[in-house]
């Protein structure tokens, strides 16, 4: 039963899409870490990695829209071998085309990619930056041992590059909380971070993002585990907040998976959520100007995005 769509039905509203400006694409689930909280069940040994291929089809298809914006996500996007030629690519169309990394911070460090921070500053890339805490004892134990000070270690090196301090260099955080419970208001929680970070370890960065954790992949896994799943789920539906249908990130965002099918968003797309139209569509069978007011596919974890001030890529909606 999709309690979600009945409760838009309540309130008498529906989720469509406005123009796309945002093109977010997961190039796979690779990754260094493996974090209790990873909706996309990522880690050292998932072998899903996009394609030079999907990704020239991709980079081709962007450069016929308007979509100014490119949001790279995973895993750990920098881990793709063709990582760095998809930002070169994107920004050979246009230097005014953005484009945002997802970093979880420590695969900066990782042998190999002592040149990646060198990068992205040179290709202006924005980076949104996982940091679930401004101490070390909930980072480690929500991503591992020693993934604090590896952290704070990478973010003292983007700060010596210009990042959280220049306009052309943003550097933002985000915030996960590290149990079973909605994120605290999003403007009090940044402003403790920016204190206690900047006071203990002399790092700044620019906004702090609050997101929910959402009932599917690896915390539903630890949530059924624990025995919270139905708990949770009752908080999130108790939480419902109208007011965040407008600013929800599906309504102006594709998603895109490694093989380069269409979701409505990132979450839509680990639960295999494809758009279809009679077969299931990939991005290069999508016509840009026709999806506009196209109906979102959803379900009971879309709960997630709308309870108390929202939850989206850009942070808390209300």
């Amino acid at each position: 039963m999709n309690r979600f769509a009945r409760k838009l039905t309540e309130h008498s509203t529906s989720l469509r899409r406005t123009h796309p400006e945002i093109l977010q694409v997961n190039v796979g689930k690779l990754c260094n870490l493996t974090c209790v909280h990873c909706h996309v069940n990522a880690g050292p040994k998932r072998k899903e990695i996009m394609t030079r291929e999907t990704i020239d089809r991709i980079i081709d298809w962007l450069a016929k829209t308007d979509i100014r914006t490119l949001d790279l996500t995973g895993g750990a996007p920098e881990m793709i071998p063709d990582f760095r030629y998809f930002v070169e690519r994107v920004k050979a169309i246009s230097l005014s085309r953005h484009v945002i990394d997802r970093c979880n911070l420590t695969i900066l460090l990782q042998p190999g990619y002592e040149d990646l921070p060198g990068f992205l500053a040179r290709h202006r890339v924005e980076i949104i930056a996982s940091m679930p805490c401004y101490t070390p004892e909930n980072v480690n134990a929500q991503r591992g041992e020693g993934v604090f000070e590896g952290c704070i270690a990478a973010l003292q090196m983007l700060n010596s590059l210009g990042y959280g301090i220049s306009p052309e260099l943003p550097l933002h955080l985000v915030y996960n909380p590290v149990g079973a419970f909605l994120p605290p208001p999003q403007g009090e929680l940044e402003a403790d971070f920016k204190r206690e970070l900047k006071k203990h370890f002399g790092v700044v960065f620019n906004k702090l993002y609050t997101l929910t954790n959402l009932p599917i992949g690896r915390f539903a896994a630890y949530l059924r585990h624990n025995n919270k799943l139905g708990e949770y789920m009752d908080l999130l539906i108790s939480a419902f907040n109208p007011a965040t249908i407008d600013g929800l990130m599906c309504r102006n965002t594709i998603s895109v998976g490694w093989r380069g099918e269409v979701y409505d968003c990132d979450f839509n797309q680990q639960l295999g959520m494809q758009w279809e139209n009679g077969a299931p569509l990939f991005l290069w069978d999508v016509d840009p100007d026709k999806i506009d007011n196209r109906e979102i596919t959803t379900g009971n974890h879309c709960f997630g995005c709308t309870a108390g001030a929202g939850s989206s890529c850009g942070g808390a909606i209300v």
